[in-house]
């Protein structure tokens, strides 16, 4: 009788369907992992604005607050060579501060909305948005002057437009996340 070198078929067909009930099981709590990170990083993100401006209304304050995110980010300066200046404050880096009306990072794309955008400005209402609702982020965050992160409830869908500072104050939209 000759002795069997290596696996069968059979043996290596239920190895393999091992493997992809496992990775079928794990994948989804993954994606669900990174969406969450994602939803955290987004309320960091937010608190990060709201000390950059508080730190730019305090230096430059005969401009009020920052009416962009560009204005808070280097806006084309070289931060570190050359001085901030109050329209290129070097409070945020160039991925938060970018150039456009919307800057896009871990998964949600951040806007910045004034009620005036003549100095001094009075007010500023930062937001972040899911890229995709359900893949990239779970809901849409919003805060103000008063430096209080609202969340909306999971699964409304993203929005492309900087939010009001009417509509994240709307308790029935947001709610104010616990420290």
């Amino acid at each position: 009788m000759r002795k069997q070198k290596g696996f069968s078929l059979i043996e290596l067909l239920i190895v393999v369907a091992i493997i992809l009930i496992i990775a079928a099981i794990a994948i989804p709590n993954l994606l669900r992992a990174r969406i969450a990170a994602n939803d955290s990083a987004a309320a960091s993100s937010l608190r990060t604005i709201n000390t950059a401006e508080v730190t730019y209304v305090t230096t430059y304050p005969t401009s009020g607050y920052a009416p962009d995110l560009k204005t808070l980010g280097p806006n084309g300066l070289v931060c570190g060579v050359a001085p901030p200046t109050a329209t290129s404050a070097c409070l945020l880096d160039n991925v938060m501060g970018c150039g456009g009306a919307t800057c896009t990072k871990g998964g949600y794309n951040y806007m910045m909305a004034t009620t005036s955008a003549t100095a001094p400005v009075p007010d500023y209402t930062a937001s972040a948005s899911p890229i995709k609702t359900g893949t990239t982020g779970s809901r849409n965050y919003c805060t103000n002057p008063d430096a209080v992160i609202r969340a909306s409830a999971v699964g409304v869908a993203q929005f492309t437009t900087a939010e009001t500072m009417a509509n994240c104050g709307d308790t029935t939209k947001y709610s104010a996340l616990s420290n």
